[in-house]
């Protein structure tokens, strides 16, 4: 089967298309490894949909299923584009909801599906978390010192609220975040969903304009903005590149 490796902004993801829809959790698994497969924080699959233009499959790199990912809505869009799945203007289906997209040469703009506080009184450590659902659930505190992210503290608090777990800081250029990621179990250099999440705390609180700059951990430039509680997400996505790949016969996968 013919894969393409993705990267946006240090978020990255293997790809390919199929007619094909069923489990490919121990596929994603294989891909995925760092060290015995191609690479990558998880694994796209798209498949077709009467309704829109394509659907997708999202697998973390440890097999598990995610309902959103708004880098990998992004990558996946541009693939799509590319391949001729759909236009440049596009509509495709995760199970956290409908995704629209643009893709400009290799910009790409996703609007994300609607936000929701699911709680504002977590406190840990005598530090205020907001747990926030951007398409999957996220943690978000904003700190003194984004260089202080304590990653054990951040996987004890993956494991209590099984939600992603980001800290935020935000300075005259805008706003920058790191990411603990569930399903990755460490943490990754960009996270959209995690990003957008910061940014709507940022945004509910007054703290960030309704349109802004922000810089995940790879410290690529992106922009985040809010318009009648939907959030548009844009930056650049690059194609790193297209391989044949023959999966491990125990695995019976694509």
């Amino acid at each position: 089967m013919n894969i393409v490796k993705y990267s946006a902004n240090g978020n990255d993801f293997v790809i390919f298309h199929t007619f094909i829809k069923k489990r490919r959790n121990e596929l994603a698994k294989e891909i995925c490894d760092r060290q015995n497969g191609i690479g990558a924080d998880g694994l796209i699959v798209l498949v077709p949909n009467k309704s829109y233009d394509f659907e997708w499959e999202f697998y973390n790199s440890d097999g598990s299923d995610a309902k959103m990912c708004g880098n990998g809505s992004r990558a996946c869009a541009h693939y799509a584009f590319l391949n001729n799945l759909a236009p440049q203007k596009m509509r495709f289906l995760t199970p956290a909801g409908v995704i629209s997209a643009f893709v400009e040469d290799n910009t790409v703009t996703s609007e994300l599906t609607p936000p929701i506080v699911l709680d504002k009184d977590i406190m840990h450590n005598g530090v205020s978390w907001w747990k926030i659902d951007t398409g999957v659930p996220h943690l978000v505190s904003f700190v003194k010192d984004i260089n202080m992210f304590d990653l054990q503290e951040a996987k004890a608090l993956r494991d209590k609220y099984n939600a992603n777990v980001n800290i935020a800081y935000i300075d005259k250029s805008g706003l920058h975040v790191r990411t603990y990621e569930r399903g990755v179990e460490d943490e990754t250099l960009a996270c959209g969903t995690g990003m957008a999440a910061s940014f709507y705390r940022g945004y509910a609180q007054g703290l960030i304009q309704a349109d802004t700059n922000v810089f995940p951990a790879s410290n690529d430039k992106l922009k985040l903005n809010i318009k009648d509680n939907v959030i548009y997400f844009t930056g650049d996505v690059k194609r790193v590149f297209s391989a044949d790949y023959n999966p491990a016969a125990s695995t019976n996968l694509a």
